[in-house]
């Protein structure tokens, strides 16, 4: 199975992932925001990064940009229930422009996310 890194500033989305992937048999680590999240997988790169793209000391199209320049063939799946005065199309249209293989909007379904994860682990 996949490491999968979850970062996320909503610990319930965290948790509901975490539950969801769990349940595949993937090995999972969490972060709350994007600083901690590129840490982490400078430390120990994830075969699949899930990241919200807005969150506070670094949002998602940042973390994004910079896992690219660490690992060009990062994979990568942003999610986002909008914000900021922007709806979630715009913000993950900007995270699939900096490198972002799929999309979630917020409230996603379980079968939604286990789409998503195992369309980018499979190809």
């Amino acid at each position: 199975m996949a490491k999968i890194l979850i970062i996320d500033d909503d610990s319930s989305i965290r948790a509901l992932l975490y539950a969801i992937l769990e349940n595949e048999g993937h090995e999972l680590r969490e972060a709350e925001n994007g600083r901690k999240g590129l840490r982490m997988f400078k430390e120990d790169p994830a075969d699949l990064v899930i990241t919200d793209v807005l969150m506070p000391e670094k949002d998602g199209v940042e973390l994004i940009m910079e896992l690219k320049e660490i690992d060009q063939e990062a994979k990568v799946i942003a999610m986002s229930g909008g914000g900021r005065g922007l709806d979630a199309t715009f913000n993950l249209r900007m995270a699939q422009d900096f490198g972002a293989q799929r999309l979630m909007v917020k409230p996603f379904s379980t079968s939604e996310a286990l789409e998503a994860v195992n369309s980018v682990l499979n190809g």
